[in-house]
Parts: C-alpha cells; structure tokens; sequence
C-alpha cells in the first residue's frame, strides 16, 4: 500500500463521512430517519421466521440489494455510508487496499429472499459502493422465509412481512392452497384477515353443526369468500384504478365499506355492489374540481329539471356483474301508512317470487324525532308481517330522513328497480310539474321506476309502449326479458302521433323480440299513446305498462308536458318506467 493511495483514501473517506451528514440530517428534516438505517439481521430472521442453511457459496452479489449488516447496522447509512462511530484509520486501509492487483477479498453475507445480510466485510461493502462498484463477490449463506423481501422494503415492509408469517404459521395456505396471493401494503391486514378466517369458521360451524378445524376454515375462507372478490377485481380491472393497492388491500376495504353502506342503506348490498361504489368514489375525488361547481348548479336547478344518470347505466352495471341470474335481485318500496303504499308491496312480492329476490321496504320521513319511533314501529311491525303471510323471506325495513325522491335515488346505486305507490301523479300545469316528486324521481333514478296507482296485477300481460327511443329500447329489453323469462304476453303499442315512421319502428321491435320465444303482438294506434292504452285496458287484459323515460328536452318536457306524464295520470295500471 502507497502512502498516496492511504492519504487518497482519507480524503474518500471525509467524502463518505460528509455524505452520510447530508443523509442523515435530511432524514430529521423529513422526520423519517428509519429509511436511512441499514436493518438488523437477527431482527429481520426473527420476525420472519427465518432458518439458515449451513452451506454456502460464492457468487457476484448486486452492492443495492446489501440492506443490512448481522453486527453493525448502527455504523453505517443504508447506503453503507460510514457514520462517526467509523474509524478513518481502519476504513481508509480498506480503501487504500483495494487499488492493489487482488482489490476487495468476498465478504460474507446472508441472504434473504431477494436481499442481503452482511456477516463480515461492512467496510468493504461501504469503500465498494464509494468506488462507484455495483457488484461485489461474495459467499452467500441462503436463508429460507415463508415471504418474499426486496431491496426497496422498509421498517413498515417488516412489519407487514412480520404479520404475513404469522398468519401464513396460523392458517398453512401456503402449505394447503397452490401458491396464495395475499400480499398487502399495510400493516395490520393480517391480524384483520385472521378475524375474517375466525368469523367464517364460526358460521362454517353453524352451517355443518360441528367443530370446524382452523386449517379447514381457512382454506374454505380463501376459496368461498375471498377468491370470488379478488375475480370481481381482477373482472373488472379495479388495481388500475388504485395502483398502490393490492387485491388484498381492497378486499379488506371493500368488507370495511360494504359493512359502512349496509349501515346506510339498512341491507347487505355484497361485495360486487360495494367495490363498484368504491371504484366510483374514487373516480368522483378525480374530478373533485368540478364537484363545486356542480354542487352549485345543483342548488340552482330544481330536481325535476336536471338530466339524471345516462341512458342505460343501470344496463352497464348488470353487464359488469360476475353473477347474474335475474334482472331483479333487489327491490326498493316506498313505503308509508296509505292503503296503495301496501298495494305497491304487494306489487313488489309478486315480482319478488319470479325474481327470487330481496325486498327493502324505505319509511322516508323528512323529519326524524324520538315521537315518531312509535310509528316506525307499527309500520315495521305490519309490513313484517305482510311479508311473512305472503311467504316472503328476504326482506328488510328501514327508516330514513330526507327529501323522497332523493333519498330513493341515492338508495337506487344498490338496487335494481323502485316500486312506489303513485299518489301524487304529474299535474297537467308546468308548475305542477316542476315541483312534482314523481317527475324528480323518474329523471334522476339510476335504475327502472315501477309505479302503483291501484290494486296489484300478476304481471302475465305487458304493453310495451316503443316509440323507437332510446330510454324506450330499455323497455324492450325488459320487455324480452319478461317474456322470455316469466312467459309474459308482449303487447307492442306505438302511436303515428310524433312519430313519423311507426311501421319501421314496429318493424325494429319485432325483430329483436322474434329472437326470444315470446307470445307477441303488435299494435300501430292512429291516438295517443294514453288513449290507446285507456281503449286497450278496457277491452283487453293488461297488467303492465312498460314505458321508456322522459326522452324530451327537460324544459319542454315540464313546460308542455309529455307522453309519460299523461300516461301516469291516466292509466290505473302499474307503470314501468325505463331510463
């Protein structure tokens, strides 16, 4: 070793030295000095778990991949910068060494998952990296970990990673299911998923009426519930929409925000139905700059004038669902103590049984107050028991404060369809209109309005109303997939009235409904549409008037009135409405 290659050295070394201050005083500003800490072997292999194997061997090592030391992981920065408690003598010799023809002996080192552990050779490790080296030989002693660690894992990494092994020790998926994917980015989802495990385990019990083997529990867990959420996610690309996330992180949170809307809403609305509500909470904090303004106009428009929900998206949200076997899974009904508020239910439990599906009775008060428990009550207790003699068994009550049309939208995200008694029609005058609940609801509603205005009707008879619109091909579709389904009679009405092809929009009609086995037939009317109807529930058996929404300019719509306004003041027959 020269003289000028060890003075060399302490000049490389008052660099290094210098580094490490800028490093170390950058990370008290930040308040996060951890990252700039090399990590502790034994910690690392005890929280992990971690077995050694006693054979080892030499390779060529990455310099970045060396994240930690077995003794002095206090003496040098995360980048093997040498700290105060360094001697300069010592470091600058290895240096200094180092230029000669054999350059830096290997050191030893451990090396978990895809990192590594020096067990002798931190100086040379530190000079290598101060050199500008990106590899370093090195005899690599392999430690077996039931969990994967990079380079880039910090102090909150091994937390997590800690948990991971624990869990992994607890429910042997690695051991029982082919290679489990159940990473997570935050601490604390492990202890969360055990509790998961420990729920289904009991109701598993309760199922089977016997004691259910953890183990067993947890693979049942994995299978039943949580590979069906992570296909939904997967189905519908939602990591992209969360990147930072993974498939466990929004299972977890999409269980904590299914729990938090069941709260809301009074029903279980699934896991598919609570990840879409996620997905697009999400996508509405992207446009939190428009959120303002739209607040804005929205104080500014009454109900009954805005566009509501585009065309079909109730239809996009069926097409996205990884399970479907109806249309109709879940029903709202408004309900009050008015004697068409039961006809509605009854309406509801019909459609309920060809659907084999939930019912969600909505009590909307606009003022909730401890005097009024009394009449919730009573009002639960009966529809309670209309439910049960009519032989329904999924059903729900809940009461809720608010304006009703609103209160019906917002409920609509996790339902199918609404059923309402229809006391309060469109008026025939613009302000009547305008301040009409019905109207807000129908233009503002995300899923089908079915309204009651009289007694219950079985549904085996539908006139389709098709003036070749847009919101009225919904109603074709519903129409086709009522007779198709349920064998339901389809009665095709257009009128010449506004409608200057009538033959080619009856033409279109049936085309797309030869394509099902439906009992059809199709009806060109030379009056409106209301009194073709009005002639037709005179002479002929008609349970269902199928319709397509406001498709009009909304201004000229409450102005003039439209089709669908006369409809529901004039014919006393459910009335479905379509968007």
């Amino acid at each position: 070793m020269f003289k000028s290659d060890y003075i060399k050295a302490l000049d490389d070394y008052k660099k290094a030295r210098r580094g490490a201050a800028v490093q170390e005083l950058i990370a008290r500003l930040v308040g996060n000095t951890e990252d700039t800490e090399l990590s502790s072997y034994d910690e690392v292999r005890q929280q992990l778990q971690a077995i050694e194997k006693s054979a080892e061997h030499l390779e060529e090592i990455p310099l970045d991949a060396i994240v930690g030391s077995v003794g002095r992981y206090h003496d040098f920065t995360r980048k093997f910068l040498p700290k105060s408690s360094i001697n300069e003598d010592r470091w600058a010799r290895v240096m200094a060494s180092s230029q000669g023809l054999s350059g830096l002996p290997a050191i030893e080192v451990y090396r978990i998952g895809e990192v590594y552990f020096v067990r002798d050779g931190n100086h040379r490790v530190s000079v290598a990296r101060q050199m500008g080296n990106t590899a370093i030989q090195a005899y690599v002693t392999n430690v077996e970990i039931k969990v994967d660690l990079t380079p880039d894992f910090t102090p909150d990494d091994l937390i997590i990673k800690s948990e991971q092994v624990k869990f992994l020790e607890k429910t042997r998926l690695d051991k029982i299911t082919p290679s489990p994917d159940l990473s997570t980015s935050k601490a604390g989802a492990y202890p969360t998923l055990l509790e998961h495990i420990e729920i289904h385990r009991y109701y598993l019990g309760l199922e089977k009426q016997q004691e259910i083997p953890y183990e067993k529990a947890a693979a049942n867990w994995y299978k039943e519930v949580f590979l069906p959420v992570e296909k939904i996610i997967q189905k519908r690309d939602l990591l992209c929409d969360f990147p930072d996330r993974t498939a466990t992180d929004l299972y977890l949170w999409a269980a904590d925000h299914r729990t938090s809307l069941e709260q809301q809403v009074g029903w279980d609305i699934g896991a598919e139905a609570a990840l879409t509500d996620l997905s697009d909470m999400h996508s509405q904090k992207r446009k939190s700059g428009l959120r303002v303004l739209s607040k804005a106009i929205n104080w500014l428009i009454p109900n009954a004038l805005e566009k509501g929900p585009p065309v079909g998206t109730w239809r996009e949200k069926l097409d996205q669902m990884t399970i479907l076997e109806h249309l109709f899974n879940d029903l709202i009904v408004a309900i009050d103590d008015s004697s068409t508020a039961w006809q509605a239910l009854d309406q509801a439990i019909i459609l309920s049984k060809l659907e084999n599906s939930s019912i969600h009775a909505v009590h909307i008060h606009p003022d909730l107050t401890e005097g009024s428990q009394d009449e919730h009550s009573s009002l639960e207790d009966a529809f309670t028991s209309h439910c049960q003699n009519a032989g329904v068994s999924n059903f729900d009550f809940m009461v809720a404060a608010g304006e009703i049309s609103n209160v019906l939208c917002d409920h609509a995200r996790f339902a199918d369809i609404i059923l309402l008694p229809l006391n309060h029609p469109p008026g025939n005058e613009p302000i009547k209109r305008l301040s009409s609940g019905i109207t807000s609801l129908i233009r503002n509603c995300s899923v089908p309005v079915l309204t009651v205005p009289a007694g219950s009707t079985p549904l085996k008879t539908i006139l389709l109303a098709y003036d070749g619109s847009i919101k009225a091909k919904e109603a074709l579709f519903i129409a086709a997939y009522f007779g198709s389904q349920h064998g339901s009679t389809i009665k095709v009405l257009t009128s010449v009235i506004g409608v200057a092809n009538s033959d080619s929009i009856q033409k279109e009609a049936r085309i797309y409904l030869d394509r099902f086995p439906i009992d059809s037939q199709f009806i060109i009317s030379q009056v409106s549409v209301s009194e073709q109807i009005n002639i037709m529930h005179q002479t002929e058996e008609i349970d269902l008037i199928l319709i397509g929404g406001y498709s009009g300019s909304t201004l000229i719509d409450v102005m003039l009135g439209s089709a669908v306004d006369k409809v529901l003041r004039e014919i006393q027959l459910p009335i479905l409405i379509c968007r």
